[in-house]
């Protein structure tokens, strides 16, 4: 899904449902991870939306040694422009008491 899209479906969800939280986060972990999260009350009950956006990975770099007991490395290059984007979508289990994952499929269309 599109930033655009997730703009549209966010301004939907405020015009027609009962919106209980809205939130942005930045995290420095993986090159730069934003997070928004939409919390609303809609037809199937409480639903919890999350668009998250990363830096594309351009390269994995592996640095290590040959000795015996050295430490392994991971580093990632990370775009500095070009962006890729997931949409989580959940639904309050009530017998659980938390977050149930909702397939996503269909909302990317």
């Amino acid at each position: 899904m599109l930033p655009e899209k997730w703009e549209n479906l966010v301004g939907d969800i405020k015009d027609n449902f009962e919106v209980r939280e809205h939130q942005k986060e930045h995290s420095d972990e993986q090159g730069g991870t934003d997070t928004e999260t939409i919390v609303f009350k809609g037809p199937l009950g409480k639903t919890k939306l999350e668009f998250i956006t990363r830096p594309v990975v351009l390269d994995k770099k592996t640095i290590y040694s040959g000795r015996i007991g050295s430490e392994t490395k991971v580093e990632y290059i990370y775009s500095q422009d070009e962006k890729s984007y997931k949409l989580n979508a959940y639904k309050w289990s009530e017998a659980e008491d938390s977050w149930a994952e909702i397939n996503t499929e269909g909302f990317h269309k």
